[in-house]
């Protein structure tokens, strides 16, 4: 089992915006062997999110599901491209697997 972080407060948690976004469009970003640009709406807006899962994930697999994703993380570029959120995943021993939701949600619920 990997170590538990240090503790945090619910005022530290309460800072993260975590949503249900739904991935519209995947693309290849030149030159990166694991990295999809993925464009995901979030509710009122579409956000671009890079993401290193192109070896365990197919491009047309990806497209219309409901992932969750940090919204409110500070912009990252990545070769060349900005990333504007995050994606919440489980990387296990069987594989990566994207969080997403067991019972119908919209793009830009809100997880608490």
């Amino acid at each position: 089992m990997n170590n538990i972080k240090p503790e945090i407060t619910y005022e530290d948690f309460s800072k993260l915006d975590i949503r249900v976004g739904e991935v519209k469009e995947v693309h290849e970003i030149e030159g990166a062997d694991k990295l999809y640009k993925l464009i995901v709406n979030i509710g009122e807006q579409d956000i671009q999110i890079l993401s290193g899962i192109k070896e365990f994930f197919k491009k047309e697999d990806l497209i219309g599901e409901k992932i969750i994703v940090l919204v409110n993380l500070a912009p990252r570029k990545m070769r060349g491209e900005i990333s504007n959120g995050m994606l919440l995943a489980v990387d296990s021993e069987s594989g990566v697997n994207l969080l997403t939701t067991k019972n119908p949600a919209m793009p830009g619920d809100l997880i608490k």
